[in-house]
């Protein structure tokens, strides 16, 4: 259904409500009005990487790590899938007349908020730290969950707006300062194409104040910027209970009647919160109009009719309850898992041989974890398998395993009755020296990194304090290192860790994020070879947090590789293969006019054993030019090649990403000289070190010049 017809039948049903009627209908459990036939409808529903907290449903690998797969048909296809199930979910809980929280067809989602600060710890629900990256994946993914039909399949929903990443011990009262050139040079771009590309239907506000105004009532944020600038036409919804820091933490204004008005003055329609059962006391208090509020209604119910809720026959109606977590949706969340995992380091040692391995050690705290696949705002997936479970099934039976839990995730002991701290290293110690190679399982969880208030275990309100592993497994590390045999650390985090010492002292090291509930199976199967790894980074892995900037500083100087000065560990977009892949033939034009877009092509050849996937990259720099990023990945494709095998990949450099920013936010496009760098990573000193592959460059300028409203 268009907006247009969507919106004036909206308007015509809006009409026939009381003022009193109307305010309800803006509270994420807006109530049943039966007398026109209107259900109760709770607007609160997650689909971060799946149907979240409603029962079974299939459990892809967390955001961070579906954005390591660098895949763009496969971020929509999962977002089509998340969409399917939702609305099998929705049909099944609607013939029960189920209408509770998480059951709905608003699905907030995705998070697309630049991963800024590794510290942060809602991080891994984002698409990683390049605007670029997460522009497109966010694309994408909306483009699956809102579907191609007659109706909405459900309704994505962008969030945080804006300049939202930690610290999450202060999101309630925190004021972020950004520049101007760092809110439209990082901050709002994947915003913008979220609303005028992918037409998302929804946008959260965020819970901290950005630039002194709290987000989610934000004059210049909600109405200047988004609908505004920008002409969007969805419904606005409030983070959770963060209307109410307005008065309690913010202190802008001084009663729940003020900080209401102030929201829907400022375009926010839909309160996730209580805040807003106080808007009539603000229309009786003349702090706001009947105007404001039945237009807040207009928008949600234009939604609601945009998703075929009034209509019997709607298209997606007929999706079964059989659709959760199928045999298709798990096969295809299997390839999630197999394209996220990250080979950062590999002396030789892997793929492991099933001929020359006679015993396998497998040692650690998230071996075992089930919690390490699933990250936060999850599903009950109906099967799990551990990376202990997959690698036994990788291995086979020809292979003698032994296990040792190792530690605890981090606290000093596993067993409380046991009289001194590191009760299990020497059993770690025993297993490591009886096998020929060791696995050794060591990480983070959704426990250790998270939301603020969600996080069991936070040392820093959900946020980490340093990028270390938490000590004891720290000390694991050592023992099992010092045990001289050859070691493979299986790493499960949603962010950039200090591997420093695994990269002097370790053979290998994988990179598994929180893989989804088949993720185990995935790491088997990299492990042995069954399956080429082909991540690549979405963040810089830093070599310690001792550069970082402050975690309140809001100012990019010094962050992420589009700005830091400093040589990473490992770099963006860097991942190794059981390949090698040769570059040739880059064509890009000699230049091109300033509005148009700039095709590109380059040959890729596997030129080693074995088949693979390889992730082309390609990054743009402006030269002459003062104060901008040292490149921004402009481009990528993922092409699968057989051993030999040689394709032509083209790319298209939009005009977005030749835009430069400058220190008021005004943006253009200038004449000048840019140097396109494409490969299998980024063309910078480090890479080049990791992969010993170079990267094509081409020059090109850009004629003429436009400015951007």
């Amino acid at each position: 259904m268009k907006r247009e017809e969507a919106r004036k039948l909206a308007k015509e049903l809006v009409g026939k409500m009381t003022l009193e009627e109307k305010a309800s209908q803006l509270r994420y459990d807006a109530p049943a009005i039966p007398r026109l036939g209107v259900p109760a409808y709770n607007w609160w529903n997650e689909a971060l990487h799946g149907v979240a907290r409603a029962g079974t449903a299939t459990m892809f690998p967390q955001a961070i790590g579906m954005a390591a797969m660098f895949d763009e048909p496969l971020m929509k296809e999962i977002g089509d899938v998340i969409s399917t199930e939702a609305r099998a979910k929705f049909n099944m809980q609607a013939a029960h007349e189920d209408r509770d929280i998480y059951k709905g067809l608003t699905m907030w989602s995705p998070n697309i908020n630049i991963f800024r600060d590794p510290r942060w710890g809602r991080g891994h629900e984002t698409y990683g730290e390049d605007p670029y990256l997460t522009s497109r994946l966010g694309v994408q993914f909306i483009e699956g969950l809102q579907g191609e039909g007659e109706y909405l399949k459900t309704a994505a929903c962008a969030k945080h707006f804006a300049v939202h990443s930690g610290p999450e011990g202060l999101r309630h009262s925190f004021d972020a300062k950004a520049t101007p050139k760092d809110m439209w040079e990082t901050y709002l771009p994947a915003f913008e194409v979220a609303v005028e590309e992918a037409g998302v239907e929804s946008v959260m506000g965020a819970y901290n104040r950005t630039n002194g105004e709290p987000c989610c009532g934000s004059k210049t944020l909600l109405r200047d910027i988004l609908r505004g600038k920008w002409n969007f036409q969805g419904h606005i919804v409030s983070d959770c209970w963060a209307i109410r820091d307005f008065h309690t933490n913010h202190m802008v204004t001084h009663t729940a009647t003020e900080s209401a008005a102030l929201a829907l003055e400022n375009g926010c329609d839909i309160n996730c919160g209580v805040t807003y059962l106080h808007m009539m006391e603000a229309y009786q208090e003349g702090l706001v109009t009947e105007e404001q509020i039945t237009e807040a209604a207009i928008h949600a119910f234009t939604t609601r009719y945009m998703l075929g809720l009034f209509d019997e026959n709607c298209e997606y109606n007929a999706i079964p309850y059989s659709e959760n977590d199928s045999p298709a949706h798990q096969a295809l969340n299997l390839k999630a898992s197999r394209e996220s995992v990250v080979l950062l380091k590999n002396d030789g040692i892997l793929p492991l041989s099933r001929e020359k391995i006679h015993t396998l050690a497998v040692i650690g705290p998230t071996a075992d974890n089930v919690q390490v696949l699933k990250g936060n705002y999850h599903g009950s997936a109906s099967q799990y398998i551990t990376i202990h479970e997959g690698i036994r099934a990788a291995a086979g039976d020809g292979i003698r395993m032994v296990f040792s839990e190792g530690c605890h995730l981090y606290k000093d002991k596993l067993e409380p009755l046991s009289a001194g701290p590191n009760d299990r290293l020497s059993e770690a110690d025993a297993v490591a020296r009886m096998a020929d190679v060791v696995i050794l399982c060591l990480g983070l969880d959704s426990t250790l990194e998270g939301e603020e208030g969600d996080t069991g275990n936070s040392y820093a309100a959900g946020d980490k304090l340093d990028l270390l592993l938490p000590e004891p497994q720290r000390a694991l590390l050592e023992t099992v290192a010092a045990a001289g045999k050859p070691v493979v650390v299986v790493l499960t985090a949603g962010s950039a860790m200090d591997l420093s010492y695994a990269q002097e002292h370790c053979s290998a090291i994988v990179q598994a994020w929180y893989p989804g509930a088949l993720g185990g199976r995935a790491v088997g199967e990299i492990l042995f070879g069954d399956v080429n790894p082909s991540g690549r980074l979405p963040v810089t892995f830093y070599s310690s947090e001792n550069t970082l900037p402050d975690i309140k500083d809001y100012s990019m100087k010094g962050r992420t590789y589009r700005y830091m000065e400093e040589k990473p560990l490992y770099p963006f977009g860097y991942g190794l293969s059981y390949t090698s892949f040769a570059y040739s033939g880059l064509e890009a034009p000699a230049s091109v006019q300033a509005g148009e877009a700039l095709t590109v092509s380059v040959n890729v050849k596997n030129t080693g054993a074995v088949e693979g996937d390889e992730v082309v990259e390609a990054y743009i720099s402006r030269k002459g030019l003062e104060d901008q990023p040292i490149r921004s990945l402009c481009g990528f494709a993922r092409v699968h090649l057989k051993a030999g095998e040689e394709k032509k990949v083209e790319l298209t450099v939009s005009p977005r990403s030749m835009l430069v920013v400058a220190e008021d936010g005004s943006r253009s496009i200038p004449a000048g000289e840019c140097v396109l760098s494409v490969g299998g990573g980024q063309p910078d000193e480090r890479t080049l070190e990791l992969t010993g592959s170079p990267c094509l460059e081409a020059s090109f300028r850009v004629e003429g010049s436009k400015g951007i409203d």
